[in-house]
């Protein structure tokens, strides 16, 4: 009786034993196809002009034969864009192919300012962050507008506006001109205490640095009314 536990038990090892190779050749192949299905053979570059694919392909986190997560083509868009060049990016796959498509952003021609008759050129192009042959985008436009906005403001002219246009040129290039409506210039008329009973208004007009329009202010500038 014990001989043939035995022996059912060698029959059962050596079968498993058999079958094992067979199973683990249909598994395989299964096994494979999911651990590659994420894994792209190259990586295309279409739309670029000026910067070189190499470059490109350096800030897409997904690599040629190594598997990716989904995320990681968000993660390649995002570091494309972080670098200012590009003004739209896309990445796609199709078949073993990652495709990244780019629209680069135009570079500078030179940089007009129209209008400001009481503040120089100088004076407002050293505010600038945008200059001559510098790659343009919407975030350094609408900082420098702004810059010399609050410069016209700090100058006593906080009605004054700035408009930034972009005219296109050949070769993906632009001239900025920035707009300029100055406005009126707004001074202090006077300036009131309340509540003061140990110190009079004029002693309190002393020690503060705002001082209120008088026949030299055009000279001292000193009536400018400023927020800051």
């Amino acid at each position: 009786m014990i001989s043939l536990k035995i022996f059912l038990r060698r029959a059962a090892l050596a079968f498993i034993v058999s079958v094992a190779p067979i199973v683990g050749a249909g598994i395989g192949p299964f096994a494979a196809a999911v651990a590659h299905a994420d894994v792209v053979s190259s990586i295309a570059v279409k739309g670029n002009v000026r910067v070189e694919p190499a470059t490109i392909k350096n800030y897409v986190t997904i690599k040629p034969g190594k598997p990716y997560a989904p995320a990681a083509i968000d993660e390649s868009v995002k570091a494309l864009f972080d670098t200012g060049l590009f003004a739209d990016v896309t990445i796609d796959r199709r078949g073993s192919t990652l495709v990244v498509t780019v629209l680069e952003n135009p570079i500078v021609n030179t940089v007009i300012l129209h209008g400001n008759r009481k503040i120089k050129n100088d004076v407002l192009v050293a505010l600038l962050t945008i200059h001559a042959r510098d790659v343009l985008t919407d975030a350094k436009l609408k900082g420098d507008a702004q810059r010399i906005q609050d410069y016209y403001a700090s100058q006593g002219r906080s009605t004054a506006t700035v408009d930034p246009q972009v005219s296109k040129l050949p070769d993906n290039r632009v001239d900025v001109v920035f707009e300029i409506h100055e406005g009126g210039r707004t001074s202090i008329g006077s300036i009131v205490f309340v509540g003061n009973h140990a110190f009079s208004d004029y002693r309190l007009r002393g020690i503060i640095l705002s001082r209120q329009h008088n026949i030299l202010s055009w000279l001292t500038h000193k009536d400018v009314f400023d927020e800051a």
